[in-house]
């Protein structure tokens, strides 16, 4: 591990700044209209045509019963019958209805098992009808299941890749109802932002006034903009296409993300630094365990084989670091970037900035994954 030189040093041979961050983007990018959402539907169905990897069925009694019901469904008598079959397996049926789907056109399902089948390779779904929250059925779903995983397994092993329980059928339901929404009715629309801001509400406020030359936004508050279309003559869906497309910069808090599993770190490009002092040490601690097995003597009567540990402990103190004063209005992009031109490990970097913002040395929230 590399010894951390003086952070002063460090800025000096920062050969790149990041710069600004923050383009111009058009508002649909950062808002989403009220109302004009995907809705989620679910259903419960029946996979078969499995190769033996389907579910159990006195271990998934349910899926004994929507057999039965699908089987009396095409007026065959199943009463009483003993079924063995595996080949077949329940699942749930999951999907989103996008805005403004007109009957007739299909959507990708996503088929998910739910007993204890081992695999959804090659299997197809039979017509399963996809329900809302209001219990009311928007699509019927039927199709051959792709599944991306795989399983296989020997006699004293096996092997799993990806998740061969779960699979989807790419436009495998067809809409059959379409949502209770007029758009074009509307007098009133409102703007939601996606990462709700004081300032970036107040700049789209001002780029659609001055984009339409007419006063039809209002900022509500941070995450909400109104549109007063009372008066208008044309239609909502022409005047929003219009709207959409308007660009501004958006205002963004200073964040420092940390996934400290994988040791990266992305910032933005308004963090700033304080000025503060920082030192590094370089202390290394091993322990490793080496028992031995003594065994007994030859011709021992009562002899018994027996463990003694064996530990050894060794600590290494390399030369500790310089205490490296950092000055004040200096960016963290600069102080990233000398640190990685002295090969500072992003494990160390990550220890660092927390070091900093636990001093109240680094000016931006700190998110830690």
């Amino acid at each position: 591990m590399k010894i951390l030189q003086t952070l002063a040093c460090a800025i000096l041979m920062a050969t790149s700044v990041i710069g600004q961050a923050f383009a111009d983007v058009k508002i649909k990018d950062i808002v989403d209209v009220e109302g004009v959402r995907d809705n989620s539907l679910m259903g419960f169905g029946l996979v078969i045509g499995l190769n033996g990897s389907g579910d159990t069925l006195r271990n998934s009694p349910y899926t004994e019963e929507i057999l039965s019901s699908v089987l009396e469904s095409l007026n065959l008598n199943v009463q009483g019958e003993d079924f063995r079959a595996n080949n077949i397996a329940a699942v749930i049926v999951t999907a989103s209805l996008p805005p403004f789907s007109r009957a007739g056109s299909t959507i990708d399902v996503t088929v998910s098992s739910i007993g204890d089948a081992s695999s959804l390779s090659g299997g197809m779904l039979i017509m399963t009808p996809l329900k809302g929250p209001d219990d009311r059925v928007y699509a019927l779903a039927q199709g051959s299941v792709l599944v991306s995983g795989f399983q296989a397994e020997g006699a004293a092993a096996q092997i799993t890749e990806g998740v061969p329980t779960t699979g989807t059928i790419p436009g495998g339901a067809s809409i059959e109802r379409e949502l209770d929404f007029d758009f074009g009715s509307l007098s009133r629309i409102r703007l939601a932002l996606r990462s709700p801001d004081f300032t970036t509400a107040l700049r789209i406020e001002n780029a659609v006034n001055n984009g339409t030359g007419r006063m039809l936004a209002q900022m509500l508050d941070a995450g909400t903009i109104e549109l007063d279309l009372q008066g208008e003559t044309g239609s909502p869906a022409r005047l929003m296409s219009q709207i959409e497309n308007f660009t501004l910069t958006p205002a963004q808090k200073a964040k420092v993300v940390v996934d400290q599993r994988s040791g990266t770190i992305v910032l933005g490009a308004d963090v700033k630094v304080s000025s503060v002092a920082v030192a590094q040490g370089n202390l290394s601690i091993r322990i490793a365990e080496t028992p031995v097995a003594v065994q007994p003597n030859p011709f021992s009567a009562n002899g018994e084989s027996i463990v003694l540990p064996r530990t050894a402990i060794d600590v290494v103190d390399a030369e500790p670091g310089n205490i490296g004063i950092v000055e004040s209005n200096v960016t963290l992009s600069q102080l990233v970037a000398g640190l990685n031109a002295l090969g500072v490990s992003p494990r160390e970097m990550i220890d660092i900035l927390k070091s900093m913002k636990t001093a109240g040395a680094l000016h931006a929230e700190l998110i830690l994954q």
